[in-house]
């Protein structure tokens, strides 16, 4: 099984803190040894690393952790794989525009053979999670050729979602660069950080940050993960076919999927 890893904030925010208890888990604590990949939305532009080596032994995640980039969105993806070979192509988060903006996606779980229509979208790589993406890409430019606000779009993500849970495991982070969607469907924990703020300590590797000194009073910031990366703060678990939309860390809506 993969673990995932995403944010939402109401300023830039960097992730380093969390990104590296994430990475030791890569092949050090942890046996997702396949893979690993991050994105990071600046306005309408998305930089993203990828890695299909382990990230604890990954140059290019030494790099992310020394250079913090400041971001309100962020998807990332260490990878233990199951469907599909250890390629660059299968290296999760995976990217698509529509609509002109940048639509990034990761997931956690299998879907055994699945493949989804492929009539626009297509996958690149031969992972059922590619194909779920692309099937859900399809989905949503067929009922909406036009932009639409994400209210109008959350039934066909949802609906969706809880189908290709039907078919397997299906956890997952989904996001346009304004609002970050997740869906649980065995395994999903989130925090959000709000002032008071306090010290974190991660489980991983003996690391703390003080985030009163990192942050100003009016800083939220929402952590979602596959487990938790602190050991001295409350995370909340999702139950299964619970789904949220976030929005500048703020969770704007919330349900369970049938």
């Amino acid at each position: 099984m993969c673990e995932l890893l995403g944010m939402s904030a109401n300023v830039p925010t960097d992730i380093v803190f969390s990104f590296t208890g994430l990475m030791q888990r890569g092949g050090r604590t942890g046996p997702h040894r396949d893979g690993w990949g991050i994105a990071f939305y600046e306005g309408r532009g998305l930089r993203l690393f990828q890695d299909p080596a382990a990230s604890c032994e990954s140059e290019v995640a030494n790099l992310v952790q020394r250079y913090p980039i400041k971001s309100k969105v962020v998807i990332g993806h260490i990878r233990q794989a199951n469907v599909g070979k250890v390629c660059l192509s299968n290296t999760h988060p995976f990217v698509r525009e529509l609509w002109g903006r940048n639509w990034c996606f990761a997931h956690n779980g299998q879907l055994g053979e699945f493949m989804g229509q492929a009539t626009f979208y297509r996958p690149v790589g031969d992972t059922d999670s590619e194909a779920a993406f692309c099937d859900l890409l399809n989905r949503v430019r067929e009922a909406f050729p036009e932009p639409v606000e994400v209210e109008q779009l959350l039934p066909v993500l949802v609906e969706a979602c809880a189908e290709y849970r039907g078919q397997g495991v299906f956890n997952c982070l989904f996001s346009d660069g304004d609002w970050l969607f997740c869906f649980c469907s065995t395994k999903l924990v989130h925090i959000t950080r709000r002032a008071p703020f306090g010290p974190a300590r991660l489980k991983d590797v003996d690391m703390i940050v003080d985030f009163q000194a990192e942050t100003t009073p009016n800083d939220v910031v929402t952590v979602i993960a596959t487990e938790a990366l602190t050991e001295n703060e409350t995370w909340h678990r999702y139950a299964p076919g619970q789904w949220a939309l976030w929005r500048r860390g703020e969770c704007i809506a919330e349900g369970q999927a049938s």
